[in-house]
């Protein structure tokens, strides 16, 4: 049960990171999951491990990692769509 709660509690931080954003997560839930845990991951190593714990996950550095890698994702996208 606790995997299946990392991943429902991965993909609402991804979906907070795309609404906080205003743009969307590619790959619809499958994105935010792996938006959640890769942001996860990326804000735990820079931030550190703070805030309330939630599926084990720090929150706060969870999303503003899902924040940032969103926004980068989306960054890369919206290059690679560009005609040359």
């Amino acid at each position: 049960m606790g995997f299946i709660w990392s991943l429902i509690i991965g993909g609402v931080i991804g979906w907070l990171a795309g609404l906080i954003l205003g743009r969307d997560v590619p790959g619809g839930i499958i994105g935010n999951i792996i938006a959640g845990f890769i942001g996860a991951w990326l804000g735990s190593f820079l931030l550190g491990g703070w805030g309330p714990v939630i599926g084990g996950f720090y929150f706060i550095p969870a999303l503003i990692g899902a924040i940032v890698l969103v926004f980068i994702i989306s960054l890369i996208l919206r290059n690679i769509k560009r005609p040359a």
